[in-house]
């Protein structure tokens, strides 16, 4: 039997074995939609006609004798800052709800849907991506499917929550600073920033050009590295996309961990996550065996880059709307972008340079470790219109504190894997497994080994 509990490659294998037919098991996940997201509000849009007569075609391909591809007949459903064909791109933006739809959909999207996925709709997100918590002022809050008096995270708030909440197996979000691997901590669910340039952006709309990443989150790992696989490769749509072909890695899901050396991130990123998550992180990262305790250099100087780098880019993009549209804009955000478009040339040189030395730092470190294992968020998912949260006996903003984890990461372009790491009471919290660039396979490896 076919249910929101079936793994989407079980799905996707009885679909290709022709036991199940595409359209049920999409109008299955149409069906949960409905009657689920009106408490979570994740989507944005169902596109319940164009998602059934995806699935159709499916059906049809396979009664030709052709092979639909590895996702056939897996629902999923994208961020909506990426381009659907027929559909206009929020942002989860005011603004661009004037624009006109989208004529084509984003690389992502589309090579999904080449491998047989079958997109059912769009999802919240903190305006412009700019945020950690999906409390959108213009579409509502998305709310956490483990306790929906709770944040489920941003800015791919909506994907992280429509994954743990089962309504699709699969999602797309983006990472600036941490907007695939919060959602993923704060909803219980699997995420992959992948290295800066590996996957493409085309057809998304930009936040931070320097810093912004395309990822899945998804029910399982296996299913993670199948999307991820999927949506690997050159594409000149995207100026920032590596020119660099497809590196497989559903294969190193169970390769195990035998030669790697891990260790596990302290310092920095002990002393900003609460106790019982870093024992949380701790405890996974002791269970592969062998861990060497690591402290990842100038953590906090390279969150400040990336501060400054974020509020400078996003600021610039969005001037011109600044000017004239100031009171369209989501009140949470409009302070931090006026102040982005303020900041002085030299301050942004300035933190580029501190970027690029904390990447040569940190790659030093990975001449004598291969993978580091660190907490994603400093706490489990706190609720909706927090202000302040305290972490070792410190008050910290919630907005901006949330990706304090995050940014030092993503700041210089690593790929990450957030895994779960267990709960805190009834709440989720994730893990980051982190390797040098282009070696997503490695973080793909170690998680392999966590999830056992």
């Amino acid at each position: 039997m076919i249910d929101a509990a079936t793994s989407a490659l079980a799905i996707a294998a009885a679909v290709r074995a022709g036991k199940v037919r595409a359209r049920d098991v999409v109008g299955g996940a149409l069906d949960r939609i409905a009657q689920r997201d009106p408490t979570l509000n994740a989507f944005t849009a169902v596109l319940r006609e164009r998602a059934l007569a995806d699935a159709e075609a499916i059906d049809r391909r396979l009664a030709a004798g052709d092979d639909p591809g590895a996702l056939a007949g897996v629902p999923f459903a994208a961020k909506n800052l990426f381009d659907v064909a027929g559909l206009t791109t929020l942002a989860g933006s005011r603004i661009n709800a004037g624009n006109p739809p989208a004529t084509r959909d984003a690389t992502a999207v589309a090579r999904l849907r080449a491998a047989g996925a079958v997109l059912v709709g769009a999802l919240n997100m903190d305006e412009y991506a700019y945020g950690f918590s999906t409390e959108n002022t213009h579409y509502g809050p998305t709310r956490n499917p483990h306790d929906r008096t709770r944040i489920a995270g941003g800015s791919s708030g909506g994907s992280g929550a429509a994954v743990a909440a089962g309504l699709v197996p699969l999602a797309l979000g983006t990472d600036t600073n941490g907007s695939i691997r919060v959602p993923a901590s704060f909803c219980g669910v699997w995420g992959l920033k992948p290295t800066y340039g590996r996957l493409s952006r085309a057809g998304s709309f930009p936040f931070v050009a320097s810093l912004d990443h395309t990822g899945p989150l998804a029910s399982s790992l296996p299913l993670l590295a199948a999307a991820y696989d999927a949506m690997q490769g050159p594409d000149a749509g995207d100026p920032a996309c590596a020119q660099r072909p497809a590196e497989p890695v559903a294969t190193a899901v169970e390769a195990g961990t035998a030669g790697l050396r891990i260790g596990l991130a302290g310092g920095y990123f002990e002393q900003n996550c609460d106790p019982a998550v870093y024992d949380l992180v701790k405890q996974a990262a002791r269970s592969l065996g062998e861990v060497t305790a690591v402290e990842i250099p100038d953590a906090a100087l390279a969150r400040a880059a990336a501060f400054t780098i974020t509020a400078s880019e996003s600021g610039q993009l969005h001037l011109p709307n600044l000017r004239k549209r100031l009171a369209d804009f989501d009140p949470h955000l409009q302070d931090r972008l006026v102040a982005g478009a303020l900041i002085p040339a030299s301050w942004y040189l300035k933190a580029q340079r501190v970027r690029r030395a904390s990447y040569h730092k940190i790659m030093r470190l990975f001449d004598s470790i291969d993978v580091v294992i660190a907490p994603a968020t400093p706490h489990p998912a706190h609720p909706i219109g927090t202000e302040m949260f305290s972490v070792r006996g410190r008050d910290l903003p919630a907005r901006p504190s949330v990706g304090m984890l995050t940014q030092p990461i993503s700041s210089i372009g690593l790929p990450v894997v957030c895994a779960p790491a267990g709960k805190v009471g009834a709440l989720p919290v994730g893990l980051q497994v982190v390797a040098a660039p282009w070696r997503e396979d490695l973080c793909f490896r170690v998680a392999g080994a966590l999830k056992k």
